[in-house]
């Protein structure tokens, strides 16, 4: 286990240095100047004010010159100086952070838990109406658009119906503290995480009833049926277990991509995340914020995976670590 953890630690380094210079490259390749944008929001078009914000902000430097200083900024953990706020990149991204894991968390543990359970009662029931009517859903939430679903979930649950608020993470002066607060936050929390998570909850239905159905017909499942095994049993103890590999796989790869999602969900709900952050960064061509943000996602998704790699074994132990 140690020589798996250290190896799974060395690859993760490696994908890690990859995405930062890669996404420096490309973020050098975008159009428009972050000197030529702050120049003209502050009224001034003067050639010799954009060459004193470049050089400022060592835009002026060779591309090889700033893509070194950037790699030991960020060894040192320094991600930069955010050009609009004024402000270390480092503290935007951690002001904002809490706030989009718990969203992306909530919808995470809400698109898996409800995925598997809705697959597993479609792949039992197949062919009954249940069955037909679980995967007509699962492929209407997957085609839908989020952006659709978050807008008509706002004017139908929250503007329509009032039973959940439409914006924010918090009722807004309200000044509640403790347990009460933390209410608040989940009864605003709703609404987002279920928006965001029911694409996922689709994918995860439709791969769930799949994998099931192909371990239901395998020889070791007909041999506990005849047996006498109880159904419910061999379901949960030889069906299942098999069947949910792979929506591990699939999960594990798809937690960075909800951070994707985020930015839809964010933007709609106003919720105060790094999603939102990204969108604002992409529009302000604030390029430390962008790469810091970038950073923090692909962290995310390394750590997410090696954690699905641990679990592996603990869902199938045959499984080995090698």
């Amino acid at each position: 286990m140690l020589a798996f953890t250290v190896q799974r630690i060395g690859k993760a380094l490696m994908v890690i240095i990859g995405v930062i210079i890669l996404n420096f490259l490309l973020i050098k390749l975008a159009p428009g100047d972050p000197a030529a944008i702050l120049a003209g929001e502050a009224g001034s078009g003067d050639p010799k004010y954009v060459e004193m914000l470049r050089a400022q902000f060592g835009l002026d430097r060779p591309v090889p010159v700033q893509l070194w200083h950037y790699l030991t900024s960020v060894a040192t953990g320094d991600l930069g100086f955010s050009y609009r706020n004024q402000v270390p990149v480092l503290d935007l991204i951690l002001d904002r952070l809490p706030a989009t894991i718990l969203l992306t968390g909530a919808a995470f543990i809400f698109s898996l838990a409800t995925g598997i359970l809705f697959g597993v009662l479609a792949a039992t029931n197949r062919g009954k109406a249940l069955d037909s009517v679980i995967t007509s859903l699962a492929l209407l939430f997957y085609a839908t658009p989020l952006f659709w679903i978050a807008l008509m979930s706002v004017l139908l649950f929250s503007i329509n119906l009032g039973w959940l608020p439409p914006f924010d993470m918090e009722t807004i002066g309200a000044g509640y503290t403790g347990w009460r607060r933390l209410a608040d936050i989940g009864h605003h929390l709703i609404l987002p995480a279920i928006t965001l998570g029911l694409f996922y909850t689709a994918i995860y239905t439709r791969v769930t009833r799949a994998s099931m159905l192909e371990v239901i017909g395998l020889d070791f499942v007909k041999t506990a049926r005849a047996k006498g095994v109880p159904r419910k049993r061999i379901i949960r103890r030889h069906v299942l277990r098999n069947a949910i590999l792979p929506v591990f796989t699939l999960a594990s790869m798809q937690a960075g991509q909800l951070v994707g999602g985020a930015i839809l969900t964010e933007t709609v709900f106003a919720w105060p995340g790094i999603g939102r952050l990204m969108f604002d960064a992409l529009m302000q061509r604030d390029y430390p914020v962008l790469l810091g943000v970038f950073l923090v996602t692909a962290i995310v998704v390394v750590v997410v995976n090696f954690i699905a790699d641990l679990l592996y074994r603990v869902v199938d132990p045959r499984i080995g670590i090698a």
